[in-house]
This record gives structure tokens, C-alpha cells and sequence, in this order.
């Protein structure tokens, strides 16, 4: 016995509210409503199928717009009646209410899933749409000046076209329409593109744990002075880099390597859904990294396929178009590829990524050598304090060191006084200040000289 599915509904008799399902089938991929049937596929026969077979037609027309086929069939001895219902490319309401087909539930669409559909319908995309009372001028003058930088560096876009007005620059790529510029235009250029658009900014947390929220802070403007400010504010305020040596060159080592970051933002920033009105998320713990977006994968797409190699999908075709022209996105497709990719030349953990309903996660775990490293200086600095010495006797052995030894190193300074590698660079910082001690020829192959 067949089963109810995404094509075929069941109804043991005619109700006129079950022209909602009528509807869901227009706006989805079409399918046929039988009534006569109970939940169990059981064929139970219609009452007045005569009268139904001609009043249906008629009422689907005038209350839904469409035109479906009604057919009275016979199974197990009983009439049906089967309503045809093709897929309908532009959009279908009852009574002012939208519905779809999803599997084999009817869902009404509202909200962000009502833009998305309306929008889709007429062969547009959200930041397609143009927002009216926003001008080329209105547009952030740096931003735009940045992106022209950008662009002829990548050399993406002919001289001519950098050099054309920002009206100009605007048709080149695309985010004008008529008269209007499209939402495009103001995420990427606009000072202040949340004014237009709500949520189109990002929030950042350092947690403690997953309730208790220790600084936090947001960060608004133009996407392209987003993605700039994100990453610099990660690495400067959020994320603490483990710091060793080789030889005198100090080595800093992020928990997240720069350009799975890098892209990792990017990809929030072009593929998020916009019409959701809440910004992206970024929470940092002592041992991870989530990024949150909001995020609707294509038609037809499985998760699987979104991690699959090449397969990061423009959610956002205008603001990727613009990412791309600048340099910033180095090549179309490769954007969660290139995410493990300098995650493995790194050799720092692959990341996680789980897509439950709408909400998108990236998650970096940090390495257990990063930890080990960062727990290592911490336990230095702590034994400094606990043992009670003083930045001064610090200085004065690390001159009776480097009077007798001027070429040690600075790890080999921090081993000697049994201190981290920060403590002995502060106390060099200090004694040269202070005019006794002196660093002669470069970095590497040079030597302290003490002075009297």
C-alpha cells in the first residue's frame, strides 16, 4: 500500500479548509490531494462525488487562482476523487496566507521563510532586492576606497572601472537597479547598513562557561570593515597566542590558524540569512571557537553536501560577487574547503560544523598542544609570583648572566632564571630603558652588551 509522502495527501472527505493543502502543493513540487481515503490508505468512499467533481474546479479557481484536474476514480468498489495539483512558478495564497509542502507536512510561511519564498518566486534573491532611499552618496566613501584598493591589487576589475564614479562602480558590479541601489550595495558600503537592515552586524563573547558571559562586544559598519575588525579583535583581545623561540625569533602560535579564521568569517559574513533579523555570533571559550549564523542551504541540497569538497553555495550572489572582485574571496566553491585545508597545514584540529534548522555552526577546537603550551607560561608566571621574586632581582641576575654570557638567548635566559619567556622580555625592555643594557647587531647572531 502506498504511503502518504511530499506528492500525495489523503482525506477521508472534503473539507473547503483543505484547500490550504491545495495551496502548499501550487508552492511546492506539486501533487495530488485524494479524498476518500482514511490515515491508513484505506479507501473509504466520498460522499456527493458528482457534486464535488464540478464544484471544485470552480472553487480552487476563484479562491486560489489556479487550475488543477479533478478526477472521480473507483478503488475497491468505491469512488474517489483525485485533485491534480501542478507546481505553480508564481506564488499561491489562500485568503492572504502563503503554505508549502514540505515532506509530507504543510507548513505556512512566515517571516524570514515568507521573504525567502516571494523573493525566489520572482527570480531574485534577498540581496538582490533594491532598497529605496539609499544613494551612492549615502555610501561609506573608505569603504568604497578600500574596495578599489583591493580590487586592483586582485586585478578582478579593469582600471577603468575602478576609476569610473561610485555610480559607475556600483552598475559595474552589479548593485544597482534602475534607479535604486539593491540591499547589496548598503551591507557591503553603507557606514551603517543596520539601519536599513536589522541583525547585520556581529556580537562577540568571551564565556566562561555556556550561561556565564565574562566581556563582550559588537561590532558594526560596512561588511567589508566587518570582516577586517572581526578577525583583528579575535587575535588581539579574545584569543591569546602561545609564544615560543627559535633561536632569538619569537614564534606566536594562534589556537586558530589565520586563514581557517579568515574564511571562516567570510563565509558568515557572505552566506548568513540576512532576512533573519539577528546578527552573527561569535562565542569564545578557554578551549574553543563557535561561529553562529543563520543559514539556508539551495534547494534540493544536503548537509552532507555542504561539507562536501567545493561546495560552499552564495547564499548572497551580489556580496560574494563584490568579496570576489576584491581578492577577498581568492575562488568561488572552495570556501569550507579551504577551511580544513589550513587547518591540516596548521595542524590544528578540523573544525566542526553542525546545521540544526536554520542556525549554522562553525566550532575550532583548540589543540592540545596549544593548551599545554599556554598552561606551561601561566604556571612560569605563577611560580614567579608565588616565589616571591621581584622584577628587580629578575634584572639583576639576568645582568650577572648576560655580563659573563652576552649571547643567550631569550629562552635560555627564561630556563636559566626558571621564569616564562614574557617576564624575561619585560625585564630586557626595562634595562634597556633604563640604559643598562644594550642589544648590538640584528636579531639573529647578535649579543647583549652590559652597560656601566
Amino acid at each position: 500500500m502506498r504511503r502518504e509522502n511530499q506528492a500525495t495527501e489523503w482525506k477521508e472527505s472534503w473539507r473547503d479548509d483543505y484547500l490550504r493543502w491545495v495551496c502548499g502543493f501550487a508552492n511546492g513540487q506539486g501533487g495530488v490531494l485524494v479524498i476518500g481515503k482514511n490515515d491508513r490508505g484505506e479507501a473509504i468512499g466520498v460522499a456527493k462525488s458528482a457534486k464535488l467533481l464540478e464544484d471544485l474546479p470552480n472553487k480552487i479557481r476563484d479562491l486560489l487562482g489556479i487550475i488543477v484536474e479533478v478526477n472521480l476514480v473507483v478503488e475497491d468498489d468505491v469512488e474517489l476523487l483525485e485533485i491534480h495539483v501542478p507546481a505553480y512558478t508564481n506564488p499561491i495564497s489562500y485568503r492572504g496566507h502563503y503554505y508549502q509542502r514540505s515532506g509530507s507536512t504543510l507548513q505556512e510561511l512566515k517571516g524570514a521563510a515568507l521573504d525567502r519564498f516571494l523573493l525566489k518566486r520572482q527570480g531574485r534573491t534577498w540581496d538582490s532586492a533594491p532598497l529605496p532611499g539609499v544613494k551612492a552618496t549615502d555610501l561609506s566613501a573608505t569603504s568604497l576606497g578600500k574596495f578599489r584598493e583591493l580590487a586592483s591589487i586582485s586585478g578582478r576589475l579593469g582600471s577603468a572601472d575602478l576609476s569610473a564614479p561610485d555610480r559607475g562602480l556600483l552598475e559595474k558590479l552589479k548593485l544597482t537597479e534602475g534607479a535604486y541601489l539593491k540591499r547589496a550595495a548598503v551591507l557591503l558600503f553603507h557606514e551603517d547598513p543596520d539601519r536599513f537592515i536589522t541583525g547585520a552586524f556581529v556580537k562577540i563573547g568571551f564565556f566562561v562557561s555556556e550561561s556565564e558571559l565574562a566581556y563582550h562586544d559588537e561590532i558594526h559598519g560596512s561588511l567589508f570593515s566587518q570582516a577586517h575588525a572581526v578577525i583583528d579583535l579575535l587575535r588581539t583581545k579574545y584569543m591569546k597566542a602561545a609564544i615560543s623561540y627559535k633561536g632569538i625569533q619569537r614564534i606566536e602560535r594562534f589556537p586558530v590558524p589565520y586563514e581557517a579564521l579568515r574564511e571562516a568569517i567570510l563565509n558568515a559574513l557572505v552566506h548568513r540569512d540576512y532576512a533573519v533579523p539577528a546578527p552573527i555570533q561569535i562565542r569564545v571559550y578557554e578551549h574553543t571557537l563557535k561561529i553562529w549564523n543563520p543559514a539556508v542551504l539551495p534547494d534540493g541540497w544536503a548537509f552532507e553536501k555542504l561539507l562536501s569538497a567545493h561546495a560552499s553555495h552564495p547564499y548572497n550572489p551580489d556580496v560574494a560577487n563584490a568579496f570576489f572582485r576584491s581578492g577577498e574571496i581568492e575562488s568561488w566553491g572552495r570556501g569550507i574547503e579551504r577551511i580544513f585545508d589550513a587547518c591540516r597545514t596548521a595542524d590544528s584540529p578540523l573544525p566542526r560544523i553542525q546545521l540544526d534548522g536554520h542556525d549554522l555552526w562553525v566550532e575550532f577546537p583548540y589543540s592540545g598542544e596549544y593548551l599545554a603550551m599556554l598552561k606551561g607560561e601561566m604556571a612560569l608566571d605563577n611560580k614567579e609570583k608565588s616565589s616571591g621574586k621581584s622584577s628587580g632581582k629578575s634584572s639583576g641576575k639576568i645582568i650577572e648572566l648576560l655580563t659573563n654570557q652576552p649571547h643567550m638567548t631569550i629562552p635560555e635566559l627564561a630556563e636559566k632564571l626558571r621564569i616564562s619567556t614574557r617576564a624575561v622580555e619585560k625585564n630586557l625592555r626595562k634595562l634597556q630603558e633604563a640604559g643598562r643594557l644594550k642589544r648590538v647587531g640584528p636579531a639573529k647572531g647578535g649579543h647583549w652588551e652590559v652597560l656601566k
